[in-house]
């Protein structure tokens, strides 16, 4: 989807609407109420009043999400969800990761991967590592959400501790034309086009919007071009309902992540090194179906493709590794040429370098389930049996351009033969410089093809005792099969030193789930819940995991032994209900602990190259508090979540960074009871919207986070300038751990009537400087930006400064009629 495609997206849209003859209009539009159920699985079915719900789920429609800042889901959930938090660890607004409970959704590689995401009942966790690329789900598009807490095995794998399920919105309950325009700070621009409609007779609905963003960033050199497509048909009659829905994106992300601190010091949009482009071009294409084979039994399902491109390029520091020759020498690890005349542990060089990838990923499925919503034994009951089938093809090259430094200290030594290295690796913007005398040249390091099959059934049964009490209970049997071929080596023989990456591994399992409510009167329920969930190991994982040979990210990958699957189990308590006519509260405490957890390890703390391994098992437990009401014009909400994220077993890492491993060759122990980096213990989140007028409202959110400890200090045990640190050169000087920060956020809107509405909205307004995740780490530059100065610091992802926007939004609405209501 290029920018030649607008102009007449844009002009097919006006046009459907000037011919809009189908449209059907009517005196009155009707005000349906409908009762408010929870799916019991990610496909829509009859679904369960939320008072027979074992599990406090929170959801979000789109009007809520429309109107508050940011760009996607992501801002919405982090502004208002309990338990949540959101960080751009990847330093772009559409490359978030989501942290719910300690668990994660994020878009970068490498991050433990803990939630499943699920957009029209399929599931869009990516099959290479398990990511979900949240800049290929238009904000525009979605129709309400549910965020699912606990290790729910009926939202199938990854579900370690919840599920995150959008539902995108419809024709019928969109009709007309609107667009829409919106500018501010950065130099963000955002442009929205959409139009739906219903057929005559009541029978076929379809909506298709256009949304294009562009921005500048807020940081140097992190410009973004956001390109959304959705579309969507249906059709229905009294018992049978079809809905093909289609997204399309083709997005370039810039995001400088994490800075060293000395450079943030005098101006916090400084980067470290550049480019971090990321290029995703998708298509999403999925079929629902459902049919009443009687007033109680209702047979759903769907079938779908996804095609995914990403192609990254990363500018990058260079430390070389090299690999004894068996004559007292050594080589550069890939380049024979280059050599040295000291074994490997005592060679040292230093440079640049671009890491290219390119993954590509095709994805088919299908999923079916019956619901028979049928007494049993003279009390209410509800069956839902399914089965599932995934298929995956992955395809994944990297390649690698260095050139090294006539600073390396091998090289200045005269140590190394075959270069004399290049004066200049670096240029002002700190990019890298592909020419030189150091310059090798581009050089494949990793062909991956990776197939993923899984197969699962599903069965849940919500019985109800008696109008108080309430019996879940459920189960998922999982298979899943990863056969990964090694393109660039070939299979393991002594003329690639047994080192391939063709490897197959096979992972099954049963997970249980049950859960039991009572509610004595409408206005309270109580719950309780065990559940537990599983992840096999993502092809990208099970291609990393060999210490002896550290992987870049996305990944360098090497020969790797089997990893374990992970399984998480979860036990829950808590409560929900109305204190007054306008006051609601919920509350729950949780245990989860994941066995085998997999984690990415550092080896290099200067090229990031480390291995994916099973720690043993971590720990998530906490409180999730939330009241929410109104006073006339005034609407509010108060939430407070404690998160103890921990490791249960003793866990070694590696990080010539942190102060505990000096004397160690960098080696250091994570503690059971020690806390996992980059989660808050303490979260408040407050909410408040007032209708100065019934066209006007403003509102205002209220967020806070206590402190955290950063990645490389996993043992919560490094001390800045300890007594075995040197000026930084021997361990970083920065602390290990960030403070906490409230972040204070404006939004309002003004309806003038005849379909124009003004909206504005801004972002930390009192221009609070804060950091959002940091880690100990390294680098090759000093605090004036020059290269060749290696030491040992504290990286930062720098919160952004204060920025606001601005908004015009004109709506054609119809009138609608009887015909054009949805018959469910």
């Amino acid at each position: 989807m290029n920018k030649t495609t607008v102009k007449p997206l844009l002009l097919a849209i006006v046009s459907a609407y000037a011919a809009q003859t189908a449209i059907v209009k009517a005196d009155e539009s009707l005000n349906l109420q409908k009762v408010e159920v929870f799916s019991t699985t990610p496909l829509k079915g009859i679904g369960l009043p939320l008072h027979k719900v074992p599990a406090n789920i929170q959801m979000a429609n789109p009007a809520a999400i429309n109107n508050q800042t940011g760009v996607s889901i992501a801002d919405y959930m982090n502004s208002n969800m309990q338990g949540v938090t959101v960080t751009e660890l990847g330093g772009n607004p559409w490359q978030p990761e989501i942290n719910f409970r300690g668990y994660s959704a994020s878009s970068l590689l490498g991050n433990p991967q803990g939630l499943s995401t699920y957009v029209d009942g399929v599931r869009v966790n990516e099959p290479f590592g398990d990511v979900t690329s949240w800049d290929k789900i238009p904000n525009f598009a979605i129709g309400d959400m549910q965020l699912v807490p606990g290790s729910n095995p009926l939202y199938g794998l990854n579900t370690l501790g919840g599920a995150i399920a959008v539902q995108t919105k419809n024709g019928r309950d969109n009709q007309g034309a609107a667009i829409e325009y919106e500018a501010g700070s950065w130099g963000r621009q955002r442009a929205l086009a959409e139009y739906g409609g219903v057929s005559k007779d009541g029978s076929v609905d379809f909506l298709i919007g256009f949304q294009h963003t562009t921005e500048d960033g807020w940081r140097k050199y992190s410009p973004s071009h956001v390109n959304q497509l959705f579309a969507k048909t249906g059709w229905q009659s009294e018992t049978s309902k079809l809905e093909l829905t289609y997204i399309g994106a083709d997005n370039k992300l810039i995001g400088n992540g994490l800075t060293p601190e000395f450079l943030l010091s005098g101006d916090r949009d400084q980067i470290h090194t550049r480019p971090d482009a990321t290029n995703n071009y998708s298509h999403f294409l999925a079929l629902n179906g459902s049919h009443w084979l009687s007033n109680d039994t209702l047979l759903s399902g769907n079938v779908y493709y996804k095609k995914s491109n990403r192609s990254t390029l990363n500018g990058d520091g260079y430390e070389g590794s090299f690999t004894d020759d068996g004559l007292g020498g050594s080589f550069l690890t890939g380049y024979p040429g280059i050599t040295c005349a000291n074994p490997a542990d005592d060679c040292e060089v230093i440079g640049s370098v671009f890491n290219r990838t390119h993954t590509s990923q095709n994805t088919y499925g299908a999923t079916g389930q019956a619901t028979f919503n049928q007494d049993f034994m003279g009390k209410e009951n509800q069956f839902v049996v399914g089965a599932g089938y995934d298929y995956s093809l992955i395809r994944f090259k990297q390649n690698e351009e260095i050139n090294l430094s006539s600073l390396s200290e091998s090289i200045d030594d005269g140590d190394i033969t075959g270069t004399p290295g290049s004066g200049t690796v670096f240029d002002p913007s700190r990019a890298p410089v592909t020419s030189g005398d150091g310059a090798l040249g581009q050089r494949q390091t990793v062909g991956l093809t990776g197939k993923q099959y899984t197969a699962r059934l599903f069965a849940t049964d919500t019985l109800s005792l008696n109008e108080f009490w309430h019996l879940n209970a459920g189960a998922s049997w999982n298979f899943t099969r990863v056969d990964n071929t090694d393109t660039l080596r070939g299979p393991a023989s002594a003329a690639n030193n047994f080192n391939s990456l063709t490897a197959k591994d096979s992972y099954t399992r049963l997970n249980p789930t049950v859960g039991l409510t009572y509610t004595p009167t409408k206005a309270l329920t109580v719950y309780t819940s065990y559940s537990e969930s599983s992840r096999a190991p993502t092809a990208i994982e099970l291609g990393c995991s060999n210490p002896a040979a550290p992987c870049l990210l996305p990944a360098a990958l090497a020969d790797d032994p089997p990893l374990n699957q992970v399984v998480a189990k979860t036990y829950e308590f808590g409560g929900r209900g109305q204190l007054t006519d306008n006051m609601f509260w919920n509350a729950g405490i949780y245990h989860a602990i994941n066995h085998d957890d997999i984690q990415f390890t550092a080896a290099n703390t200067q090229t990031g190259a480390g291995y994916f391994k099973n720690i043993g098992r971590t720990k998530r437990q906490g409180i999730d508090m939330g009241v929410n009401g109104f006073i006339e014009k005034f609407k509010w909400s108060a939430s407070y979540s404690f998160v103890h994220a921990t490791y249960d077993t003793d866990v070694e890492f590696v990080n010539g960074s942190n102060s505990s491993g000096e004397t160690n060759d960098g080696i250091y122990t994570a503690r059971s009871g020690d806390r996992i980096p980059a989660i808050p213990q303490h979260q408040l989140k407050l909410r408040g919207q007032y209708s100065v007028t019934p066209s006007w409202n403003v509102g205002t959110n209220v967020i806070g986070y206590s402190n955290q400890y950063v990645y490389g200090n996993e043992n919560n045990s490094h001390q800045s300038n300890a007594a075995i640190c040197s000026n930084g050169d021997d361990c970083a000087t920065g602390r290990g751990k960030i403070g906490g920060y409230f972040i204070v956020n404006l939004d309002s809107q003004y309806n003038f009537g005849n379909g124009w509405k003004l909206f504005a909205k801004a972002t930390n307004i009192f221009d609070k400087e804060y950091n959002l995740a940091g880690r100990l780490a390294e680098s090759l530059f000093d605090a004036s930006g020059t290269f060749g100065a290696e030491s040992k610091t504290l990286s930062l992802l720098p919160g952004a400064p204060r920025a606001g926007w601005i908004g015009l939004r004109y709506e054609f609405k119809p009138k609608q009629s009887l015909a054009s209501y949805d018959k469910d």
